[in-house]
């Protein structure tokens, strides 16, 4: 009987597989061996698509005759400096003692890729090969995943969609960055005073680059309109509230021209000369023309994906999405927290059944110990099943991240942010055992002669999940801020400002009991003295520049800044980029200094390089800009994975595209518009010594030393 050999990803992984299989007894150069089982690795990808001119000499010289640039077969090769690992990888895959491989890389498309590539350069034949698919990295887990994997072929459509995805990037890449290089280059070149300029080009990097400069021109060409609001503070048993003024039907100002929406003015003088009627009857009183009271409640948010993880640091802790990446990805190889690279948000049927183990492993964590028993002793976990938190319809390659209840032990060794990025997964995947938080509300209607004001109370009646999560920072105490100011309390007071809207009439937390028990008390024909009326002066906002995870949370939904979990679902499937592929992308615009990242704020803005090379492409291939192309993209390669479309019909439609965009800027010669393009804007940018230009709004940020000498000044 043959041995089993079994390739990882990487040597820590690898490590693990050999800890569950209990193969100790031999370590070779590159591997480990025992009597039945050899363990091996890659060190990530150890192959790699080769360049042009590795397909014919004339490629290496950038030449506008040899575009568009498609092989009819495509050639790879062995990257340079792990060539060592490969050799042995190979040596153990063709062994003859071995028949069975056990394919172990990242249960994911790239991960499927990175093997396909080893075992075609290393002509692997007659061999039995398993895949090995798994969510975490616990050795339950592991040993599931090696008793449950499928035949290799099972995933050829996958692997499918993962070589087309290499191939898409690197057709779009070399023809379009050579083509608009050549084409355009040296005028920009000449307009930044540098000495060269490569025009980098991709799939995802240059629709990203779209989205960011498009947000900078909104705000750019945004009007302030400035709105003046009434507001009467109004006595209630010695407590004073505000109301607002309102020009409902029946008021002397409904549907009137000076109106901002419907409650405010355009000018202070006609709010001013509403206050003068409303005080000309001394004194003033407001009488209660109705109160309604009624009960909201507020269910715990979905789970954590990637990006939504990627958006909670960016937020709160200021990390990049690649930091966010770093961190999570360690946590999993220290077997805490399941698959990372997930966009899902649910938990499948199966591990739902069994959740009850990762539960018990989280009571010995202090600060979170108390909740986890709690769950345990109610059997809150028991209806999980029946919950949103469960769907597997809504899981493609794996489900939600999640605390494994394991590995506890590593925390005390890992960095103070990796620690709280991990309580952050615990006090989420706890936070949905626990029930919704219940609010009372309470609608104000109120009549001072004939205009109606409003106000709008609410108080937190049961704490529900926000016992795990911690408070909105609205209801929070002073000293609740004080002692938790990194509490998940942020994450919901966003949610809730994210629907608001300029001059919306806004609605008070109580957090007095007397007041409280006032307003419980109220009666429609009540009346109440008004203390003051006054003029709030307001205007309207521009929209918000992206941070780091709100350009996550962007790209996973094609462009949308949707930041309401109910809608980011609905509009599941349609994503710029994957979730392993998102952080490095924002990495590369930035490192190419097309973007600037602000690391106190990780806030995003163009530079003024950025911004050429944008229009540029917008004026040579506008589509790459596009998110909704650039989703489609994304979708055709789900497609292929689903086996819904075959992997030529992809392919056909890729050179098409490639092929018509490369003759169409043959035909064209912008570089009289891309000089006038950079006169246009270049005022709006500070020069900093990389020649890039970095945007007033970042000013705040360091200088930067050039990478590049492709964007250095002269």
């Amino acid at each position: 009987m043959g041995k089993a050999l079994y390739i990882a990803e990487k040597p820590s992984v690898a490590q693990e597989f050999a800890k569950a299989l209990k193969v100790s007894a031999k370590r070779g150069d590159g591997y480990l061996e025992s009597e039945e089982a050899v363990v091996t690795w890659c060190v990530g990808h150890l192959v790699t698509m080769s360049y042009p001119e590795e397909y014919d000499i004339k490629y290496k010289r950038w030449s506008l005759e040899t575009l568009p640039f498609i092989p009819d077969a495509f050639k790879y090769e062995v990257i340079g400096n792990v060539k060592k690992q490969f050799q042995i990888v190979k040596g153990l895959l063709n062994r003859k003692d071995v028949d069975t491989i056990y394919v172990c890389t990242d249960s994911g498309r790239e991960g499927e890729y990175i093997y396909r590539l080893v075992e075609q350069m290393a002509g692997v034949h007659g061999k039995t090969r398993r895949r090995v698919w798994i969510d975490s990295q616990t050795e339950e887990e592991i040993r599931k995943g090696i008793q449950t994997a499928k035949d290799l072929s099972d995933y050829d459509n996958l692997a499918a969609s993962a070589y087309l995805r290499a191939k898409e990037d690197y057709l779009m890449g070399i023809n379009f960055s050579r083509l608009l290089t050549l084409k355009y280059g040296n005028v920009i070149s000449n307009c930044m005073r540098s000495d060269r300029t490569v025009v980098s080009v991709g799939r995802v990097m240059t629709c990203v680059l779209g989205m960011t400069v498009r947000r900078e021109r909104e705000i750019r060409s945004f009007v302030k309109t400035p709105f003046f609001r009434v507001l009467a503070s109004v006595s209630c048993d010695g407590k004073a509230f505000d109301a607002e003024w309102r020009a409902v039907e029946g008021s002397r100002y409904f549907a009137s021209p000076f109106l901002y929406k419907d409650n405010g003015f355009l000018e202070r003088k006609k709010a001013e000369e509403l206050i003068a009627h409303l005080s000309e009857e001394q004194p003033v009183t407001a009488t209660l023309l109705s109160i309604e009271k009624k009960k909201e409640k507020k269910n715990p948010p979905l789970l954590y994906n990637l990006a939504e993880l990627q958006n909670t640091c960016s937020r709160r802790f200021k990390l990049s999405p690649d930091e966010t990446l770093k961190v999570v990805q360690e946590l999993y190889e220290k077997k805490l927290v399941t698959y990372p690279r997930t966009d899902a948000r649910v938990l499948s049927t199966a591990v739902a059944k069994e959740i009850h183990k990762n539960i018990r492993g989280l009571q010995s964590i202090p600060g979170v110990a108390g909740f986890a028993e709690h769950i345990l002793e109610t059997g809150s976990y028991k209806g999980i099943a029946r919950t949103r938190y469960v769907n597997d319809k809504q899981i493609t390659d794996h489900y939600a991240i999640i605390p494994t209840g394991q590995g506890i032990g590593g925390l005390r060794s890992m960095p103070a942010v990796s620690v709280k990025v991990y309580e952050a997964i615990v006090r989420r995947f706890l936070s949905v055992f626990y029930p919704a938080a219940v609010y009372q509300k309470f609608g104000l209607e109120l009549v001072i002669r004939e205009e109606h004001f409003f106000a709008n109370f609410r108080v937190l009646l049961e704490k529900g999940y926000l016992e795990v999560t911690g408070y909105p920072q609205s209801t929070k105490s002073k000293e609740e801020k004080k002692d938790n100011p990194d509490s998940s309390g942020q994450e919901e007071s966003r949610e809730e400002e994210a629907g608001k809207k300029d001059g919306d009439v806004q609605e008070a937390d109580i957090n007095d009991p007397e007041f409280l028990e006032a307003v419980k008390k109220l009666a429609k024909g009540n009346k109440f003295p008004v203390e003051e009326l006054t003029v709030k002066e307001g205007e309207t906002s521009p929209p918000k520049r992206y941070t780091s995870g709100t350009m996550i949370l962007a790209m996973e939904n094609a462009g949308q800044l949707i930041e309401d979990e109910e809608l980011r679902a609905q509009i599941k499937g349609s994503g710029i980029g994957t979730s392993a592929t998102r952080a490095e992308i924002l990495k590369k615009l930035v490192n190419n200094k097309y973007l600037s990242l602000n690391k106190k704020t990780q806030v995003i803005t163009p530079t003024l390089l950025g911004e050429v090379i944008h229009d540029t492409v917008y004026m040579s291939i506008r589509p790459l800009l596009n998110p909704d192309l650039t989703a489609s993209w994304e979708k055709g390669l789900t497609y292929v994975a689903d086996g819904d479309i075959t992997e030529e019909a992809y392919m056909e439609k890729l050179k098409d595209f490639v092929t018509r965009r490369t003759e169409n800027v043959m035909r064209l010669n912008n570089s009289v518009m891309v000089r006038d393009c950079y006169s246009r804007i270049e005022g709006y940018y500070k020069k900093d010594n990389s020649g890039s230009g970095r945007s007033r709004a970042g000013r705040t940020q360091g200088r930067k030393k050039s990478e590049s000498k492709t964007t250095q000044a002269k």
